[in-house]
């Protein structure tokens, strides 16, 4: 296949890159800086705040992946709205137009709306948004489907959690460095769906050649359900580090959260629809089973796992340097 990826070098598109490399596959990589993948795997700059991939290197092209958005930055609701939505919608119309087979979107389970609950929701539970970031991606992916639902060119849109493995920023990374500096071990409240970094590139390796048709819109997840101890546990052991009793209450957290909270408010750094507690004490479980019965794919990884191969991956370097 001849693959075009958006944002090649982040989190994700770095080892999807990789890995259609290795599968042989032809890549066709872009991103805002450029710079390269790898040695052989080059990427174009494109800032999609800005500007759009010229149409002629579509191509040939027999599936697009586009990763790029706005996502970990407080940008200007205009941006998100410009970068998520609307350039996306205009790569999906170019992508059309040279004859592209197959247009994956990564989306995010924000776009469902916040919702706290055990109980996995599924793809149809939506609840409307309230962040430009989580809105942005809902009008993203109602625009594919209003547009291709009966296209030649197939849709698949992706919604993943919170998306684990190494490198990764935001909430985890945030607790890692919390963890370091001593932070004490949390109550066991709260439960969440994640996913790690390469089952997430399985995924999308599967949806570029599985027999699809239409819009498909799926929540991808490692089937695990996490609690904010099991997450602190999970890093705190990746890292050498014994995991403390507890002793502090959740009320304490409680406290804690919405003195940050009013904090960032203040020096204007707040954003998003979810306060600090929620995010580490609340509910948010997705479930996986529509995309497990339609294409052959099954998660493979957990956070405990993924942290494991990477701690003997780095022993595995030092005892080599």
């Amino acid at each position: 296949m001849k693959c075009l990826v958006t944002g090649a070098t982040g989190f994700i598109g770095r080892e999807l890159c990789v890995r259609l490399q290795q599968g042989g596959h032809e890549v066709v990589a872009f991103s805002r800086g450029g710079g390269s993948v790898t040695d052989s795997v080059s990427t174009t700059a494109v800032d999609l705040a800005s500007e759009l991939i010229d149409p002629a290197q579509l191509n040939g092209v027999d599936v697009v992946f586009h990763l790029a958005g706005i996502a970990h930055t407080r940008a200007p609701e205009a941006d998100y709205e410009w970068v998520n939505h609307r350039a996306t919608l205009a790569l999906a119309e170019a992508a059309l137009a040279a004859g592209v087979e197959r247009f994956v979107f990564l989306s995010s389970v924000k776009a469902m709306g916040a919702l706290a609950t055990a109980t996995p929701r599924l793809e149809d539970d939506c609840h409307k948004p309230g962040d430009p970031y989580s809105i942005s991606k809902l009008r993203a992916e109602n625009g594919l489907r209003l547009a291709y639902a009966q296209s030649t060119m197939a849709v698949v849109i992706l919604r993943p959690p919170l998306v684990y493995g190494e490198g990764a920023r935001g909430n985890l990374a945030a607790l890692a460095s919390g963890i370091r500096r001593g932070l004490p071990r949390p109550p066991a409240a709260g439960s969440r769906s994640m996913i790690g970094r390469s089952d997430l590139v399985g995924v999308l390796l599967a949806v570029a050649q599985a027999p699809l048709r239409g819009v498909q819109t799926w929540l991808v997840t490692d089937g695990e359900t996490y609690t904010f101890q099991r997450c602190f546990d999970a890093l705190a052991s990746g890292s050498g580090r014994t995991t403390q009793r507890v002793w502090l209450p959740l009320w304490c957290w409680w406290l804690a959260a919405a003195c940050y909270d009013v904090l960032r408010h203040l020096t204007g750094k707040a954003g998003g629809d979810e306060s600090t507690f929620d995010k580490l004490f609340g509910d948010a479980c997705y479930d996986n089973s529509a995309i497990r019965a339609s294409i052959d794919w099954q998660p493979q990884y957990t956070l405990e796992s993924t942290l494991g191969e990477e701690a003997v991956a780095t022993e595995a370097i030092t005892a080599k340097s």
